[in-house]
């Protein structure tokens, strides 16, 4: 080979290792380089130094191992063994053959080494999450019932066994097939010294694979083929009986293939390999005839402390271990007392759903089209010294939604900076034209409450803030619209990555793909670039780890907008427990606030008990906070996250029981209600709800959701999970007697669409160039009572404006349709309206509120006689005459008194 190939030899290497190492550090130079600088501007720097540096020496380490011993077995041993090599290819068919130099060869083997180094040492570096978690494992204090290891072992160690296990073995493959190759073409292979060296890399692959039966032996506490999760009869009796013996008979093998380098008793190793084939072939048969002839005909009996062992982790998992249990005693009648009692609940029933929520928000408060609510959250307040549940949407700036003409480079990036505060209402008051009623609105943010009053409500940072922007340029930024004008200002955090020279701004203008960055006479030296905003994006590139709940939420503390957003340990490796969503143990162990305006980036640590938790704070020592470190006034808007709850929900249906017997039977599986939404039925989604536990004398913020039996549609519980104080996170159910029906939510449904009168209406309604949106139902427990709540949303085909006209209220046997929820509770309970639910009445409370006033007003006397008409027909229908007359005898003072009215 000539100087001028081999230098093309080494410039296509170096090429290779450039094009193969640099992404393992970080995708590419400019990414790499700027992302530093953002790491930096947020203080964590840390993180990614901790990242790059374990990259770095695993990437070097498995180099340094791959490279020694191919070069150790291609190179030197052969030629220790043999001298120089010559490969002769071809030769056959009257084809003259190829002669390989041995110089050749060593540069050919070299290519070949570098590629394989390369693309396993990059394999290596990709598991430096799996390593730290390996060296930095937290105990569980808890072991698996049939090996006695402890979870971590499961959790951190194994995964990094097996990984290393099968990286060394493709090596050692690698390696056999490249000396028996070079050995071949020598014409060498049947040479002693060739025999022996691929003796001994046999010997190893073999001692890899006694090991990896091990591996899979312990593994089978994560088996799924048995009646539940984890090793059952079968694995435990048959399978991992023979994968000891495969181990035994195959290492068995490994030491005989050396030993024959010596002795040269070949018939030895026909043996161990024919007891290995048989083993394999047992393998296959020996676990299904087990399965077949000895489990399924005694199943419940073999299988019962497996059975233990699964419910017993899988509640350990998925913190279901500690759920209070509670007897729901229900009552005959809710009493007018009792009703008032709970007056701090029922104002707070939830009447506005999200989807149309949102709809409504954008009609009357996106204020331009460039801003746009992504969602709506749920939270509570203190208003007027009483809590109250809200709902509240961000007001976010989506440049897209601009003209195409404005989209201009500067507008985008330079003007168009932020999105601008947000609109809040309370989940139950609806103004008299169907909307809600707003307790933050307008631009800039206007409100009468002092808890709800921002100082800040600039949005840099948010769900939709997909785009970089530069602050602190010459150009001032856009804050908000006033009137026919505009409102500028500029940006006073620090947050951002300073501009600087020529090297920042070429590095910013190639990551972005935009030349602009570069040539604009607007940027200066100390203008900042603010990038990855998005908040899961934001959160991502700091802990990658963990996994995010998809639903963060805004919160007013202290005149600023924060976000919070929940995070979750989690791991797929937890021994015995059922899998679900691809993972099987998690936890909420760490909550994130960011400050909307200045991206700042706090991990407070919620769970410390958890041993994941614990790991990564091990990895990681700079980037988790304590909880008691939190602001209290972020504190104090803590809610049981959703996703969790769903997936604690789910699993409890069938966890619940604890009896091996009836859980093997599936004799007391709970399900998920179904409700009606649109035309179709679909699940019942969990629901926040404020209001006070029974037997309990404050009123908490919880989430909860009903269940169903198996098959059947009346409710048998409800599951609760605690969003306050000290209690944050309790779990708890209230189960129904058996002996007594209480009605589910399609059973309600169906009572719903089987009333003349109100099936009769919203039909109407559909044949008038509107559509009807049926509510979320929502089931509330009050003093051993059930109420049922549906809301009506009318929505006109030219309009976009989704009005609620409507609420159905549900009690025993009793469904009414009335304009606010207190006139249909008064239906359903036959009396009067019995509690002020301040707000549900349209025109600033000029209805009966239900302190016992006559009603005010022309067009609250007209509601309040049709709420009585209404009110005397449910009356007329069950058979109650004196409530019957009550109702007329009201009516008529109702109608009496819009007479006068009128008459004035």
């Amino acid at each position: 080979m000539n100087k001028d190939s081999k230098r093309i030899v080494i410039w296509v290497a170096v090429a290779l290792s450039g094009l193969v190492f640099l992404p393992i550090v970080s995708g590419n130079a400019t990414t790499f380089y700027t992302d530093w600088l953002w790491y930096d501007s947020v203080g964590q720097l840390d993180v990614l130094e901790t990242r790059i540096l374990s990259r770095v020496l695993l990437w070097g380490l498995g180099a340094g191992i791959v490279v020694v011993f191919l070069i150790l077995n291609w190179l030197v041993l052969p030629k220790r063994l043999f001298g120089p090599i010559q490969l002769r290819v071809g030769g056959k068919g009257g084809r003259p053959s190829v002669t390989i130099s041995p110089r050749l060869l060593r540069v050919v083997v070299s290519g070949v080494v570098a590629l394989i180094t390369l693309t396993m040492a990059s394999s290596a570096a990709g598991q430096w999450m799996t390593v730290l978690r390996f060296r930095h494992a937290t105990v569980f204090d808890l072991s698996d019932p049939i090996f006695g290891l402890d979870a971590s072992f499961f959790v951190f160690k194994l995964p990094f066994y097996r990984y290393f296990l099968g990286w060394a073995m493709g090596l050692v493959v690698l390696t056999i097939i490249g000396n028996a190759l070079m050995y071949v073409f020598a014409g060498r292979v049947r040479k002693a010294e060739a025999i022996g060296h691929l003796s001994v890399l046999g010997a190893l692959f073999l001692a890899g694979r006694a090991v990896s039966y091990l591996f899979k032996r312990w593994a089978l506490v994560e088996s799924s083929a048995g009646v539940v999760s984890g090793a059952g009869y079968t694995d435990v009796n048959a399978r991992m009986p023979l994968f000891l013996l495969m181990a035994i008979v195959v290492a068995a093998g490994a030491v005989l293939l050396v030993v024959n380098i010596f002795i040269r008793r070949w018939r030895l190793l026909l043996y161990v390999g024919g007891a290995w084939l048989a083993l394999v072939l047992i393998g296959e048969f020996y676990p299904a005839a087990v399965q077949r002839f000895t489990v399924e005909p005694n199943e419940l009996a073999l299988e019962r402390p497996y059975i233990e062992h699964n419910i017993r982790l899988t509640r350990h998992a998925y913190g279901l271990t500690n759920v209070l249990e509670y007897d729901y005693k229900t009552t005959d009648e809710l009493t007018p007392q009792e009703a008032e009692d709970n007056s701090d609940t029922l104002r707070n029933v939830r009447l506005w759903d999200w989807q149309p929520l949102r709809s409504t928000y954008e009609q009357i408060q996106e204020i331009r089209t460039y801003y746009t609510f992504n969602d709506v959250d749920i939270d509570r307040y203190i208003i007027d010294g009483q809590l109250r549940q809200v709902n509240l949407a961000v007001r976010e700036l989506d440049i897209e939604q601009m003209r195409e003409d404005a989209r201009t480079w500067i507008n985008k990036h330079l003007i168009y900076t932020h999105g601008y505060g947000l609109c809040l209402s309370p989940v139950s008051e609806v103004s008299e034209e169907g909307l809600p009623r707003l307790l933050v609105r307008n631009i800039p943010p206007e409100t009468e409450s002092p808890s709800l009053e921002i100082d800040r409500p600039e949005i840099y940072f948010g769900e939709r803030s997909s785009d970089y922007v530069v602050i602190n340029t010459s150009e001032d930024e856009f804050d908000y619209p006033s009137g026919d004008a505009n409102v500028y200002s500029r940006y006073e955090g620090d947050a951002g990555v300073p501009m600087g020279g020529l090297l920042r701004r070429l590095a910013f203008a190639l990551r972005f793909n935009s030349t602009p960055i570069l040539l604009s006479e607007a940027i200066r030296p100390d203008s900042r670039i603010l990038f990855h905003r998005v908040l899961g994006d934001r959160v991502e590139m700091v802990a990658p780890m963990l996994w995010l709940d998809p639903d963060p939420y805004a919160v007013i503390a202290d005149g600023r907008i924060v976000w919070l957003y929940d995070t979750y340990t989690w791991t797929d490796r937890f021994p015995y427990s059922r899998s679900t969503r691809g993972l099987n143990y998690i936890r909420n162990s760490v909550k994130v606030t960011i400050d909307a305006y200045s991206g700042e980036m706090t991990f407070y640590v919620v769970d410390p008990d958890d041993p994941l938790v614990q790991t990564y704070r091990s990895i990681f020592p700079g980037l988790f906070a304590p909880v008691e470190e939190m602001d209290p006034a972020l504190r104090e808007h803590w809610r049981y996250p959703e996703q969790l709850f769903l997936i604690q929900a789910d699993l409890y249906g069938a966890y619940h029981v604890e009896d091996p017997r009836v859980f093997y039977n599936q004799e007391d599986l709970w399900e998920t209600p179904m409700e009606v939404r649109g035309s179709e039925s679909t699940p019942i989604s969990p629901y926040y709800v404020t209001m006070r536990l029974p037997d309990t004398d404050e009123v908490g913020f919880i989430m909860m959701r009903p269940y169903v039996p198996a098959g059947k549609q009346n409710m048998i519980s409800w599951l609760y999970a605690d969003s306050d104080g000290s209690d944050y996170g309790q779990l708890g159910i209230y189960k129904f007697s058996k002996d007594s029906l209480v009605y589910g939510p399609m059973q309600i449904e169906s009572r719903i669409d089987q009333d003349p009168r109100i099936s009769e209406q919203l039909t109407l309604w559909n044949q008038r160039g509107s559509s009807v949106n049926r509510g979320n139902l929502i089931v509330i427990p009050i003093n051993g009572s059930l109420l049922y709540v549906e809301p009506i949303y009318l929505q006109a085909e030219a309009s976009r404006i989704p009005e609620l006209k409507r609420v159905i209220v549900a009690y025993q046997n009793r469904v009414a349709m009335a304009d606010s929820f207190s006139a249909g509770l008064a239906q359903v309970l036959g009396q009067r309206a019995l509690t002020e639910v301040p707000g549900q009445e349209a025109g600033d409370g000029d209805r009966d509120g239900g302190t016992g006033e006559p009603p005010t007003g022309v067009a609250a006397l007209a509601q309040s006689a049709q709420s009585h008409y209404e009110a005397a027909q449910a009356c007329l229908e069950r058979g109650d005459w004196t409530c019957y007359g009550d109702e007329l005898e009201m009516m008529e003072q109702d109608l009496q008194a819009l007479v006068d009215a009128t008459a004035e």
